[in-house]
């Protein structure tokens, strides 16, 4: 049995910090950070069942074409990512009565819907990024004990090759998108490539303001790697993590990102809203197969 101080309720029967219960969360989840994109993704749903506010977590499920979807905003970074795969697991793979996980284990769709800056020349400003591959610049997977499978190490190993001694606080983890999802998304109007998850927006992705980055022209050195014929196409910040999760707990997961920004042209598009919509509307069309 789970105890109760692994396992928190709150005195409603909801999980602690998404406050849903069982039964609210659809098989395909689309995972957000920003709030606000919720409401945005709520206009094209019908038949609302719920909207659920806590803190940065919102919650809705509602229909689109026919199909079930949950969207949950996670806000920003690998610990919120923690918590919300976790909570999300147990809500559909925990007995919450009997604090026993299920006999029968339920497998989900996991979509991040995310803006990322580029690293390539070649992907410019509002292109969409599909993650065949994420590597988590955070260490939230080495405190989890992975099955061996679940990382990428040969791609791990050669990323570390890249970041030369800094590896004593920077170790890589190299996580698959999967692969179910990624032929679901895939498109003449995507790019695909791997994407770099980082612990931080600013000297983690080689921004300078008043600090100086420990890794020198980091990300020159991301641009020019290469494996199995992809490059690394962009930075964001919770895509590995929730890859990594995901596989672990048997779910499906995949990042698609809409890039406002190319780091290396120093090109910047301020009024994303409207691309940010159009990435929306790609995702539900593909996954509910509408042309």
């Amino acid at each position: 049995m789970i105890l109760e101080s692994e396992l928190i309720l709150n005195p409603d029967g909801s999980i602690y910090h998404l406050h849903l219960k069982p039964g609210q969360v659809a098989d395909t989840v689309i995972l957000v950070g920003d709030p606000g994109r919720v409401t945005v993704i709520e206009s094209y749903l019908s038949d609302v069942e719920y909207k659920v506010v806590n803190r940065e977590y919102i919650s809705i499920t509602g229909t689109y074409n026919g199909k079930r979807i949950t969207v949950v905003s996670t806000g920003v970074g690998v610990g919120n990512i923690d918590i919300v795969m976790n909570e999300l697991d147990a809500l559909v793979n925990i007995d919450f009565e009997t604090r026993e996980i299920k006999e029968n284990l339920k497998k989900l769709d996991f979509i991040r819907i995310g803006t990322s800056g580029s690293i390539q020349e070649d992907i410019p400003v509002n292109s969409f990024v599909l993650s065949q591959k994420s590597v988590g610049f955070d260490n939230l997977l080495y405190f989890y004990d992975v099955d061996k499978g679940i990382i990428n190490e040969t791609c791990g190993r050669l990323l570390r090759m890249v970041v030369g001694g800094h590896s004593l606080f920077l170790n890589p983890y190299v996580i698959d998108a999967s692969e179910e999802l990624f032929n679901t998304l895939k498109s003449k109007k995507t790019k695909t490539g791997i994407t770099i998850s980082s612990p931080g927006f600013y000297v983690p992705q080689g921004r300078e303001l008043r600090l100086t980055p420990k890794l020198e022209d980091i990300n020159k050195k991301l641009s020019d790697f290469e494996y199995e014929g992809l490059k690394i196409t962009n930075y964001e910040m919770e895509i590995s993590a929730m890859c990594g999760l995901a596989r672990m707990l048997g779910h499906n997961a995949i990042g698609i990102c809409l890039i406002i920004a190319n780091r290396l042209s120093q090109k910047v598009n301020e009024n994303y809203r409207d691309k940010i919509r159009e990435l929306i509307e790609y995702v539900l069309h593909k996954i509910t197969h509408e042309n």
